[in-house]
């Protein structure tokens, strides 16, 4: 049975945006080897819109960049959306029953699966569905924007914490 997690960068304030910072060397060779582990990822429509980016090549990528594209294409992907008509490749549109295809994944997949996005996996965490939730600390103020919980927050559990780069900490909870 696989285990659903919840990671994804935010700021010392709680909010994440993509574009306010960026992973150092040591960070961003973590997350190549974390997509390239997983067994599959669940995204919200803005998220793997986001994530698109690395469907195409880009003559500017270093090593790096390449092997995380790498890793991104060959991992099985859910695409929860009600608004999407289609999805790219290695690619499954979820539009309905989010529920029983999330259930379904963990009970026929062995490994970790990843949900993108806050608000789904604020959904999926109301359902009962994520396993672990990891924050990947940056030391960035933003004082507004989207938060890494877009609802209640969940009762949780510190179960590790860790180190990675320069500058960010890894703080894993499970639901208590």
């Amino acid at each position: 049975m696989a285990k659903l997690v919840f990671a994804l960068n935010q700021s010392l304030d709680g909010y994440v945006d993509h574009t306010e910072f960026a992973p150092d060397p040591v960070l961003f060779r973590h997350f190549v080897d974390d997509v390239r582990g997983l067994a599959a990822s669940v995204y919200g429509r803005r998220m793997y819109e986001v994530m698109r980016y690395w469907d195409d090549d880009h003559p500017d990528w270093d090593a790096a960049e390449r092997d995380y594209a790498a890793a991104w294409r060959g991992q099985p992907k859910w695409v929860v959306s009600r608004s999407l008509t289609s999805v790219g490749p290695n690619a499954t549109l979820v539009s309905d029953d989010v529920e029983a295809t999330i259930r379904g994944l963990k009970a026929r997949l062995e490994g970790e699966i990843e949900v993108a996005g806050p608000e789904l996996a604020w959904s999926l965490g109301d359902l009962g569905l994520v396993d672990e939730y990891r924050l990947y600390i940056h030391p960035v103020v933003l004082g507004r924007g989207k938060p890494y919980f877009a609802g209640p927050r969940p009762p949780l559990r510190l179960v590790a914490t860790e180190r990675i780069g320069g500058d960010v900490i890894r703080l894993t909870y499970r639901p208590a």
